[in-house]
């Protein structure tokens, strides 16, 4: 990732028994169209939890808060974002603010 990033957006993924495979796919997908139709974009991550491995949490790297808002306003957003959720329990997500890096 970036070092110099200040803004992210993070999902917190719970994933359903048995969708692992799908999610990943599914998020894959949705990077990378992130990463092809939003100029703001930086890069992202998915990690996954060492000791539940059906959480996964995702970050991903922004210009500014205002690529973020569009990138969110289109509706290819809702439609894949809509594709990763239906394969999970649980999904919370927020925008953050780079607050201090060592």
């Amino acid at each position: 990732m970036t070092d110099d990033s200040k803004y992210w957006a993070s999902g917190n993924w719970q994933v359903s028994e048995g969708d692992v495979d799908e999610f990943v796919e599914r998020w894959r997908a949705f990077l990378t169209w992130t990463k092809e139709a939003n100029d703001g974009f930086l890069s992202a991550r998915l990690i996954r939890d060492l000791k539940e491995p059906l959480h996964f949490v995702s970050f991903s790297a922004w210009r500014d808060p205002a690529a973020m808002k569009e990138w969110q306003s289109k509706p290819e957003f809702a439609e894949l974002m809509g594709a990763c959720r239906a394969l999970c329990e649980s999904m919370t997500s927020s925008g953050y603010e780079l607050t201090v890096a060592v």
